[in-house]
Protein backbone atom coordinates (compact mmCIF):
# COMPACT_ATOMS: atom_id res chain seq x y z
CA UNK A 1 0.00 0.00 0.00
CA UNK A 2 1.58 3.17 -1.10
CA UNK A 3 2.78 5.38 1.46
CA UNK A 4 3.54 9.37 1.51
CA UNK A 5 6.24 11.69 3.39
CA UNK A 6 6.11 14.90 3.63
CA UNK A 7 9.27 16.35 5.33
CA UNK A 8 13.01 18.37 4.38
CA UNK A 9 15.39 16.90 1.99
CA UNK A 10 18.83 18.51 2.50
CA UNK A 11 22.37 18.37 1.57
CA UNK A 12 24.54 17.58 4.58
CA UNK A 13 27.75 18.03 5.71
CA UNK A 14 29.26 15.87 8.35
CA UNK A 15 32.19 15.21 10.24
CA UNK A 16 32.79 12.84 12.65
CA UNK A 17 36.10 11.72 14.85
CA UNK A 18 38.05 9.98 11.77
CA UNK A 19 36.14 11.73 8.30
CA UNK A 20 34.08 14.01 6.79
CA UNK A 21 31.96 14.33 3.63
CA UNK A 22 30.61 17.51 2.22
CA UNK A 23 27.67 18.12 0.58
CA UNK A 24 26.18 14.73 1.03
CA UNK A 25 22.89 13.44 0.30
CA UNK A 26 20.52 14.21 3.68
CA UNK A 27 17.29 15.39 4.78
CA UNK A 28 14.60 13.80 7.13
CA UNK A 29 12.11 12.43 4.25
CA UNK A 30 15.59 11.24 2.06
CA UNK A 31 16.49 8.61 4.49
CA UNK A 32 12.24 7.76 5.68
CA UNK A 33 11.68 7.34 2.15
CA UNK A 34 14.68 5.10 1.21
CA UNK A 35 14.61 2.65 4.56
CA UNK A 36 10.55 2.29 3.37
CA UNK A 37 11.36 1.85 0.20
CA UNK A 38 12.25 -1.67 0.72
CA UNK A 39 8.78 -2.80 1.85
CA UNK A 40 6.64 -0.48 0.20
CA UNK A 41 5.98 2.12 -2.81
CA UNK A 42 7.17 5.20 -1.11
CA UNK A 43 5.43 8.99 -2.71
CA UNK A 44 7.67 11.98 -1.49
CA UNK A 45 7.15 15.13 -1.27
CA UNK A 46 9.21 17.87 -0.36
CA UNK A 47 11.47 21.26 -1.64
CA UNK A 48 15.00 22.31 -3.10
CA UNK A 49 16.97 24.66 -4.95
CA UNK A 50 18.63 25.19 -8.31
CA UNK A 51 21.78 23.91 -6.69
CA UNK A 52 19.78 20.41 -6.28
CA UNK A 53 21.96 17.92 -7.82
CA UNK A 54 19.98 15.79 -10.66
CA UNK A 55 21.77 12.58 -9.99
CA UNK A 56 20.29 12.07 -6.54
CA UNK A 57 16.92 12.59 -7.98
CA UNK A 58 17.65 10.03 -10.04
CA UNK A 59 18.71 7.91 -7.15
CA UNK A 60 15.49 8.13 -4.95
CA UNK A 61 13.91 6.82 -8.59
CA UNK A 62 15.86 3.97 -9.16
CA UNK A 63 14.97 2.96 -5.39
CA UNK A 64 11.01 3.34 -7.07
CA UNK A 65 10.39 6.31 -4.58
CA UNK A 66 7.88 8.71 -6.30
CA UNK A 67 9.25 12.32 -6.45
CA UNK A 68 6.59 13.86 -8.26
CA UNK A 69 5.56 16.03 -4.73
CA UNK A 70 9.72 17.25 -4.88
CA UNK A 71 9.20 21.17 -5.76
CA UNK A 72 12.05 22.82 -7.04
CA UNK A 73 12.28 26.74 -6.23
CA UNK A 74 14.24 28.70 -9.20
CA UNK A 75 17.28 30.15 -8.03
CA UNK A 76 16.42 29.38 -4.60
CA UNK A 77 19.14 27.01 -2.59
CA UNK A 78 18.54 23.75 -0.86
CA UNK A 79 18.19 23.44 2.61
CA UNK A 80 21.68 22.56 4.35
CA UNK A 81 22.74 21.41 7.59
CA UNK A 82 26.64 20.69 8.89
CA UNK A 83 27.10 18.93 11.83
CA UNK A 84 29.90 17.48 13.60
CA UNK A 85 29.74 14.01 15.96
CA UNK A 86 31.33 13.29 19.10
CA UNK A 87 34.25 10.30 19.85
CA UNK A 88 31.12 8.54 21.57
CA UNK A 89 29.20 8.86 18.07
CA UNK A 90 26.13 9.65 19.84
CA UNK A 91 26.43 13.71 20.85
CA UNK A 92 26.98 15.62 17.97
CA UNK A 93 27.25 19.49 17.49
CA UNK A 94 25.29 21.89 14.44
CA UNK A 95 28.11 24.10 13.74
CA UNK A 96 25.77 25.25 10.84
CA UNK A 97 22.12 25.62 9.73
CA UNK A 98 20.70 26.90 6.65
CA UNK A 99 16.93 26.75 5.74
CA UNK A 100 17.17 28.19 2.67
CA UNK A 101 14.17 27.10 0.39
CA UNK A 102 12.55 24.74 3.46
CA UNK A 103 11.69 28.40 5.38
CA UNK A 104 9.03 28.93 2.71
CA UNK A 105 7.99 25.48 1.89
CA UNK A 106 4.44 25.53 2.01
CA UNK A 107 3.38 22.06 0.31
CA UNK A 108 0.59 21.15 -2.29
CA UNK A 109 0.25 17.56 -2.43
CA UNK A 110 -0.48 16.10 -5.60
CA UNK A 111 -3.34 14.63 -6.24
CA UNK A 112 -2.24 10.89 -5.85
CA UNK A 113 -0.79 11.68 -3.02
CA UNK A 114 -3.62 13.04 -1.27
CA UNK A 115 -5.42 9.99 -1.78
CA UNK A 116 -2.44 7.63 0.59
CA UNK A 117 -3.77 5.87 3.35
CA UNK A 118 -0.63 5.74 4.92
CA UNK A 119 1.09 8.83 5.58
CA UNK A 120 3.98 10.22 7.72
CA UNK A 121 4.56 14.11 8.61
CA UNK A 122 8.56 13.88 9.25
CA UNK A 123 10.06 16.42 11.13
CA UNK A 124 8.64 20.07 10.40
CA UNK A 125 6.45 22.65 11.51
CA UNK A 126 3.60 21.77 13.51
CA UNK A 127 1.48 24.40 11.05
CA UNK A 128 3.11 22.90 8.35
CA UNK A 129 2.40 19.68 8.97
CA UNK A 130 -1.62 19.99 9.92
CA UNK A 131 -1.71 21.84 6.41
CA UNK A 132 -0.72 18.63 5.37
CA UNK A 133 -2.62 17.05 7.33
CA UNK A 134 -5.74 18.26 5.69
CA UNK A 135 -5.27 17.46 2.47
CA UNK A 136 -5.53 13.95 3.12
CA UNK A 137 -8.77 13.23 4.95
CA UNK A 138 -8.66 9.89 3.80
CA UNK A 139 -5.23 8.54 5.46
CA UNK A 140 -5.97 5.42 7.81
CA UNK A 141 -2.59 5.54 9.54
CA UNK A 142 -1.18 9.24 10.77
CA UNK A 143 2.31 8.90 12.30
CA UNK A 144 4.36 12.22 12.67
CA UNK A 145 7.77 13.40 13.88
CA UNK A 146 8.83 16.47 15.69
CA UNK A 147 11.98 18.06 17.38
CA UNK A 148 13.28 20.09 20.04
CA UNK A 149 12.90 23.39 18.30
CA UNK A 150 9.24 23.11 17.85
CA UNK A 151 8.34 21.77 21.11
CA UNK A 152 9.65 25.25 22.24
CA UNK A 153 8.43 27.34 19.95
CA UNK A 154 5.22 26.07 18.72
CA UNK A 155 3.64 24.32 21.58
CA UNK A 156 -0.20 24.95 20.74
CA UNK A 157 0.32 24.14 17.33
CA UNK A 158 2.01 20.70 18.32
CA UNK A 159 -0.25 19.90 21.04
CA UNK A 160 -2.99 20.06 18.20
CA UNK A 161 -1.45 18.13 15.88
CA UNK A 162 -1.39 15.71 18.45
CA UNK A 163 -4.76 15.15 19.04
CA UNK A 164 -5.20 14.54 15.40
CA UNK A 165 -2.66 12.10 14.42
CA UNK A 166 -2.19 8.44 14.89
CA UNK A 167 1.47 7.74 16.49
CA UNK A 168 4.34 10.11 17.60
CA UNK A 169 7.46 9.51 16.99
CA UNK A 170 10.40 11.44 18.79
CA UNK A 171 13.84 11.03 20.85
CA UNK A 172 14.38 10.60 24.32
CA UNK A 173 15.21 14.00 25.09
CA UNK A 174 12.58 15.32 22.63
CA UNK A 175 9.94 13.47 25.03
CA UNK A 176 11.54 14.63 28.38
CA UNK A 177 11.08 18.44 27.08
CA UNK A 178 7.33 17.85 25.58
CA UNK A 179 6.76 16.73 28.78
CA UNK A 180 8.62 18.25 31.88
CA UNK A 181 9.12 14.17 32.47
CA UNK A 182 12.43 12.37 33.37
CA UNK A 183 11.04 9.13 33.24
CA UNK A 184 10.24 7.75 29.99
CA UNK A 185 7.37 5.54 31.14
CA UNK A 186 5.87 8.49 32.51
CA UNK A 187 6.48 10.58 29.19
CA UNK A 188 5.51 8.31 27.15
CA UNK A 189 1.84 7.85 28.40
CA UNK A 190 1.49 11.73 28.99
CA UNK A 191 2.22 11.92 25.35
CA UNK A 192 -0.04 9.46 24.19
CA UNK A 193 -2.76 11.01 26.59
CA UNK A 194 -2.93 14.24 24.95
CA UNK A 195 -4.40 12.49 21.62
CA UNK A 196 -2.01 9.97 19.75
CA UNK A 197 -3.01 6.05 20.16
CA UNK A 198 0.52 4.90 19.98
CA UNK A 199 4.36 6.67 20.83
CA UNK A 200 7.42 5.95 20.00
CA UNK A 201 10.74 6.77 21.60
CA UNK A 202 13.54 6.38 20.32
CA UNK A 203 16.87 5.90 22.29
CA UNK A 204 19.78 6.03 20.09
CA UNK A 205 22.06 3.42 20.65
CA UNK A 206 19.57 1.77 23.46
CA UNK A 207 16.90 0.40 21.00
CA UNK A 208 13.24 2.14 21.28
CA UNK A 209 10.28 2.54 23.30
CA UNK A 210 6.26 1.29 22.63
CA UNK A 211 3.27 2.96 24.07
CA UNK A 212 -0.08 2.00 23.67
CA UNK A 213 -2.94 1.45 25.37
CA UNK A 214 -2.85 -1.91 26.07
CA UNK A 215 0.54 -2.45 26.09
CA UNK A 216 4.33 -0.97 26.50
CA UNK A 217 7.89 -2.72 25.66
CA UNK A 218 11.23 -1.45 25.10
CA UNK A 219 13.31 -3.26 21.55
CA UNK A 220 17.08 -3.03 21.90
CA UNK A 221 18.78 -1.35 19.02
CA UNK A 222 20.75 -4.20 16.76
CA UNK A 223 24.63 -4.42 18.19
CA UNK A 224 26.42 -2.70 15.25
CA UNK A 225 30.01 -2.64 15.84
CA UNK A 226 30.87 -0.24 12.77
CA UNK A 227 29.55 2.94 13.57
CA UNK A 228 30.37 5.50 11.05
CA UNK A 229 27.75 8.09 10.72
CA UNK A 230 24.39 8.10 13.14
CA UNK A 231 23.13 10.97 10.80
CA UNK A 232 19.44 9.87 9.46
CA UNK A 233 19.57 6.94 12.07
CA UNK A 234 16.14 7.98 13.40
CA UNK A 235 14.83 8.81 10.00
CA UNK A 236 15.20 5.61 8.70
CA UNK A 237 13.92 3.55 11.79
CA UNK A 238 10.40 5.46 10.97
CA UNK A 239 11.01 4.71 7.30
CA UNK A 240 11.59 0.70 8.49
CA UNK A 241 8.43 1.05 10.32
CA UNK A 242 6.31 2.89 8.44
CA UNK A 243 7.31 1.08 5.22
CA UNK A 244 6.23 -2.78 6.88
CA UNK A 245 2.98 -0.93 8.68
CA UNK A 246 2.02 0.06 4.82
CA UNK A 247 3.58 -3.23 3.16
CA UNK A 248 0.77 -5.38 5.78
CA UNK A 249 -1.56 -2.59 5.48
CA UNK A 250 -2.69 -2.60 8.85
CA UNK A 251 -1.61 -1.78 12.45
CA UNK A 252 -2.66 -4.05 14.57
CA UNK A 253 -0.19 -4.93 17.75
CA UNK A 254 1.86 -7.88 16.33
CA UNK A 255 2.69 -5.98 13.03
CA UNK A 256 3.63 -2.98 15.11
CA UNK A 257 5.56 -4.76 17.21
CA UNK A 258 7.80 -6.51 13.98
CA UNK A 259 7.27 -2.88 12.08
CA UNK A 260 9.53 -1.41 15.45
CA UNK A 261 12.21 -4.12 14.68
CA UNK A 262 12.17 -3.69 11.02
CA UNK A 263 12.87 0.09 11.70
CA UNK A 264 15.76 -0.67 14.26
CA UNK A 265 17.26 -2.98 11.45
CA UNK A 266 16.85 0.20 8.79
CA UNK A 267 18.53 2.57 11.38
CA UNK A 268 21.27 -0.45 12.00
CA UNK A 269 22.34 -0.83 8.17
CA UNK A 270 22.28 3.50 7.45
CA UNK A 271 24.75 4.17 10.48
CA UNK A 272 27.47 2.12 8.73
CA UNK A 273 28.39 4.19 6.18
CA UNK A 274 27.64 8.29 5.51
CA UNK A 275 24.20 9.56 3.81
CA UNK A 276 22.54 6.72 2.11
CA UNK A 277 25.45 4.85 0.78
CA UNK A 278 25.18 1.83 3.46
CA UNK A 279 21.39 1.32 2.67
CA UNK A 280 22.46 1.41 -1.55
CA UNK A 281 24.34 -1.85 -1.21
CA UNK A 282 21.91 -4.03 0.44
CA UNK A 283 18.32 -5.50 -0.38
CA UNK A 284 15.42 -6.61 1.51
CA UNK A 285 17.09 -9.87 1.76
CA UNK A 286 19.64 -8.73 3.73
CA UNK A 287 17.24 -6.75 5.99
CA UNK A 288 14.95 -10.48 6.20
CA UNK A 289 18.40 -12.09 7.37
CA UNK A 290 19.45 -9.80 9.88
CA UNK A 291 15.71 -9.93 11.39
CA UNK A 292 16.28 -13.59 11.55
CA UNK A 293 19.37 -12.87 13.84
CA UNK A 294 17.40 -9.88 15.55
CA UNK A 295 14.60 -12.57 16.49
CA UNK A 296 17.45 -15.16 17.70
CA UNK A 297 19.10 -12.53 19.58
CA UNK A 298 15.35 -11.89 21.60
CA UNK A 299 14.57 -14.94 22.25
CA UNK A 300 15.15 -17.24 25.37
Amino acid sequence: MPLCVVGSVALDSVETPTERRDNVLGGSAVFFSYAASYFTGVRLASVVGEDWPREYTEMLQARGIDTAGLQTVPGGKTFHWRGKYQRNMNDRETLELQLNVLADFKPELPEVYRRSKFLFLANGSPAQQISVLDQCPGASLVVADTMDYYIRTEPEALRALLRRIDGLVLNDSEARLLTGDDNLVLAGNAIRAIGPSFVVIKKGEHGAMFFSKHETYVLPAYPTPNVVDPTGAGDSFAGGMMGYLAQCGNFEPKTLKEAMAYGTLAASFTVEDFSLDRLRKIEREDLDRRMEEYRRMLTF
